[in-house]
Parts: C-alpha cells; structure tokens; sequence
C-alpha cells in the first residue's frame, strides 16, 4: 500500500467523537420520512387491531405469532430440533432448521434482558427493524435524488399492499434494515461496513445472499477498474478493504448452510434437503409460470391473484430501474431478489413479502412522485393507503393460505 493511499484513507476516516455528531445530523435529516413511516405503520397497527377486536381475537397475538412467527418463537425459545408449533407443517425434527438464525437468537437475547415474554420482544424488535430500515432506505434515496425522494421512497415502502409485514414478526423488515445500511455503505464508499452487515443479513433469511452479491460485484468492478486503468487520483479506501468486505459478506450464509450440514450429519447438501422439506428449491420460475398459468384456467383466491399481480408490476419496475442506470449495488442486490423470488418453488403467495426487501424498485416511482403535482401525490398516496390496509387486514384475518 503507497504512503499516498495510507494518507488518503486516514483523513477519510472519522475524527474521535465525530460519529456520533454525524449520526444525530442524519437522524434529523431523517426525521419527517421517519415521522411518516411511523404514521402510516400506526394507521395500519390500528385497523388491525379493531379487527382484531371484532373478531375476538388479541392483536398482540395477531400481530407476533401468525404463522411463520410462531417457527421464529419456537426456535427462540427452545433452540432448533424443538416440537413442532401447534398445528403447523412440516412436522420433522429437521423442519426449522429452515429458518435462519439471527431474529430468533435476537429475540432470546432481548427477552432475556429484559422482563418480557419472546412474543413481545419478537414484536419489539421487528418494529424497531422496520423503523431502521426506513432510516436506510431514505438514506439511499436522498443520497442519490435527494430528500424530497428520499421521503417518498419511505412511503411508497411503507404502503406497499403487502406492508403489513413490516408490523409483523417477521425477518423482511430486519433484512431489509441490513440491505439498506449495506447499500448506503456501498454507495457511500464504506465496504467493511458493508462487508459486516451483509453477513449479517446471510444469517437473518436466505435471500440475505443478495447483499453479499452487491459487495462481491463492486468489489470485482473495483479490482478490474485498479488492474486496468490503476488507482483513482482521490480513491478514498485501499483495495485491500473491497477484498475484505467480500470475504466478510458471504460469510454468515454459507457459515449457517454448513452448519446445518453438519446438524443433519448430510455435509452441504443438507441445508438444501432442509428446504425440500418446505418445497423449496430453485427451479429458474418454471412453478411461478405453473402457478400464473393456473390462475387463468382455474379459480383462486384472492391473495394469489394479487401475489401475480404484485410479481408483474415488480417485473415493470425492475424494467425502469435498469433504464434509470442505478449504481451497480443497487442493481445487483435488486437483480438477485428477484431472481430467487421468482425462480423458488412453492408459496406463490409469499413471494410479494420475499421482495419486501427490494426498495430499489420503487426508486422511478419515488422520483416522478417527487416532482408531480400536489393533487397527484394526495390522490397516489390515498389510493396506495387504502389498497395496503384493506389488504393487509384480508392477509391477516381472512385469507386463506399463509402469508
């Protein structure tokens, strides 16, 4: 390393005291998406709740053990290879080894520490997840198009028809929490930051994977970019720190797929015998092209329907993110959450909530709301806020299958 880079890299680094300066000055920045955000999920909490309500029903329990929840509560509070949660499949000992391990072991840490039971911390800490993950996702936004775009961003994440995963006890707002601060690291040339969260998100759902592939892309095009055209006159960070967050990042996925090898006594393999338990496995969308084409030809449920419909405007938005040309972590990390959500086998209706964690999609939509007239946004937002709680209501209280 010259004495050049040593220099440059030094002064780029935070003076003592500085960062937490810095994130107050952020927070601030932040504040009114924030604000909003918290408004929305609120509006949101509270018609869950009334329902709850009328239907007799708690809404702690509607809100922090519905369906994939209880796998999570189960795993914290008995560690994996516990009985099978009341009335849910599969029933092998193996099953919830499927789930991955950091929002559980979050959840024993904080019930631990503190007089609550694991269904209150679960739903403590997938609240301050969202919360964090809105903080990032704004982050990028304004980064790249400014606060206005910023805020919206927050937004349109918040109103998503399936947001009601954000109040839920769920790992996509944790995830997405991860990805957001990974890219915001990335965009803003921190790599071992970077590096740090995306195996942090290897570790809280499988499609944290993509995280690891916005790391392990730019710091392939930074290498290539150093052998041909040598170091950039004021390059911030030393190459060693790029090859570093890439050994870092895809370190927490692959380090629990082997440790669930070694529990099944099956080597690599076993992770993969794991899903097949659930269904799952990677078939490049054939099963998402059978379940689309039986829609057409046989009735269904509401909540598939909108599961396709989700898909395809996920599809269009990916069409004009690429057409905006975003910075390549963005694109990776987006690409490859579409890939596996798509390309996976089973749970059709699960998939919007797999791409809950996709926010770079709704960057266009962001941006043309930021400069739209007044009259659109109120008109846009209102429909958004309408169609995202009455859905979110029918996920919780009447649909069908699980979420």
């Amino acid at each position: 390393m010259s004495a050049e880079t040593v220099d440059t890299a030094a002064a780029a680094a935070p003076r003592p005291g500085s960062v937490r300066v810095h994130v107050r000055a952020a927070l601030r920045r932040a504040a009114p998406a924030l604000a909003l955000f918290m408004a929305i999920r609120l509006a949101g909490a509270v018609c869950t709740a009334l329902w709850a309500w009328h239907t007799g029903r708690h809404p702690r329990n509607v809100l922090g053990a519905t369906w994939d929840s209880n796998w999570y509560l189960s795993v914290a509070r008995y560690g994996y290879g516990s009985p099978t949660p009341h009335h849910m499949w599969p029933t092998d000992p193996l099953a919830d080894l499927a789930f991955f391990p950091l929002y559980p072991g979050l959840i024993r840490g904080v019930s631990t520490a503190l007089p609550i039971g694991a269904l209150s911390a679960g739903l403590l800490l997938a609240w301050a997840a969202a919360a964090v993950a809105a903080w990032g996702i704004f982050a990028v936004g304004a980064h790249l198009h400014g606060r206005r775009a910023g805020t919206f961003l927050v937004a349109l994440w918040a109103l998503l028809p399936h947001a009601v995963i954000e109040s839920l006890s769920y790992t996509e707002s944790l995830l997405t929490a991860l990805a957001a601060w990974a890219l915001y690291a990335l965009l803003t040339d921190r790599p071992l930051w970077a590096g740090a969260l995306a195996a942090l998100a290897g570790l809280a759902r499988p499609n944290g994977l993509a995280v690891a592939a916005a790391v392990l892309a730019v710091t392939a095009v930074r290498t290539w970019r150093r052998a041909r055209h040598g170091p950039a006159p004021r390059q911030r960070r030393p190459l060693w720190h790029y090859w570093t967050a890439a050994l870092i990042a895809p370190a927490g996925w692959l380090g629990y797929v082997l440790w669930v090898g070694a529990r099944t006594g099956l080597g690599p393999r076993g992770y993969f015998q794991v899903q097949e338990l659930w269904g799952s496995r990677f078939d490049f969308g054939r099963d998402t092209l059978r379940s689309v084409k039986r829609l057409f030809l046989h009735d269904a449920p509401l909540v598939q329907y909108m599961a396709a419909a989700v898909l395809a405007v996920a599809l269009l938005l990916l069409v004009l993110l690429v057409l905006d040309r975003p910075p390549l972590p963005l694109l990776v990390c987006t690409a490859v959450l579409m890939a596996m959500a798509l390309g996976g086998t089973g749970y059709f209706p699960s998939k919007p909530r797999f791409l809950l964690p996709a926010f770079p999609l709704l960057i266009p939509a962001a941006v043309a709301l930021a400069r739209a007239h007044p009259r659109a946004v109120v008109l846009t937002t209102g429909a958004l806020s309408v169609l995202s709680f009455g859905y979110g209501l029918y996920l919780l209280t009447m649909a069908p299958e699980p979420l």
